[in-house]
């Protein structure tokens, strides 16, 4: 910013490749705008004009010596995360294989492409020949995220014996505060646990999705507000968790139309129960005349 150099507001990236070739050639000494914007990649989107128009820089050597500091620490960086992805594959590698050659096949990715903070190996692929299951196949969960809440809870979910000691252990349920038979509070409790903080992560991110996941986020935010929406929505993400390991369960998503469909359902049913218990009996409204 000090030197002027508005390259954030033409590349989506800095850190990608034609961010990188400008910002290292400044550091070397070029400093000619034409020739800076030949460096576009031919996936950018912005024009030479408008990349030429962003890179009229302040080349001050103060400023020049900061931004070669900065893209050091960068490469420094990016070396150290190369090396804990390289760790994290040798021992993901030395984990046990449950099921061996009988698995099946490992289904087909849910989302195409590779996440910006995915380890550098299959994890997937790892998880699946280790678990028997593929936890990605649950909407909110993706490689990295699956493969923390593996190293959170474990391979191992016996020590729950259901899934709501699971989700009380996470502090997602419900609490339970009665006195004299009376129920004071029903508030979750607070907790520090990373998996839950986790699951909530995946919940706001299920919530814009158009699945029964997302519907059910969706009309609770809407009565109940976006906090308690998403503590609910982790609670079901962490039952599919559960299931998923404990049991081997296959998620498969109906859909948010669906869910909406079967919640529309459940409430008319209930409205009928309720008009029968008070001597009524529901009729739908017949359709008004097509008018000539």
């Amino acid at each position: 910013m000090e030197m002027n150099l508005q390259l954030h507001h033409v590349v989506s990236d800095i850190t990608g490749a034609t961010g990188m070739k400008i910002i290292c050639a400044i550091v070397a000494g070029e400093r000619d705008p034409d020739v800076l914007a030949d460096y576009r990649d031919v996936r950018c989107k912005s024009s030479l004009e408008k990349i030429r128009a962003a890179l009229i820089v302040n080349d001050r050597a103060e400023h020049v010596f900061a931004l070669a500091q900065s893209v050091d620490l960068y490469d420094f960086y990016k070396a150290k995360i190369a090396d804990c992805d390289h760790r994290l594959k040798e021992a993901i590698t030395t984990l046990s294989v449950n099921g061996g050659e009988d698995l099946p096949p490992l289904p087909k990715a849910r989302i195409k492409g590779r996440q910006v903070d995915a380890p550098a190996c299959d994890v997937r692929a790892a998880l699946y020949g280790v678990l028997g299951t593929d936890l990605t196949q649950i909407h909110g969960l993706g490689p990295s995220l699956a493969l923390k809440l593996v190293a959170e809870c474990g391979t191992d979910l016996r020590a729950w014996k259901t899934a709501k000691h699971f989700t009380s252990w996470l502090c997602l349920a419900p609490g339970n505060k009665i006195s004299a038979d009376k129920l004071l509070s029903s508030k979750t409790r607070r907790s520090s646990c990373r998996a839950a903080a986790l699951l909530r992560l995946a919940a706001t991110t299920i919530g814009r999705s158009d699945t029964a996941p997302g519907a059910f986020y969706r009309r609770l935010s809407a009565r109940i507000g976006k906090q308690k929406a998403v503590t609910a929505t982790a609670r079901k993400t962490a039952v599919l968790f559960y299931n998923a390991i404990r049991h081997g369960m296959t998620y498969q998503d109906q859909g948010a139309a669906a869910y909406d469909e079967r919640h529309r359902q459940r409430v008319l049913a209930n409205l009928q129960r309720r008009a029968r218990t008070l001597g009524y009996t529901l009729a739908p409204v017949p359709p008004e005349p097509a008018v000539s």
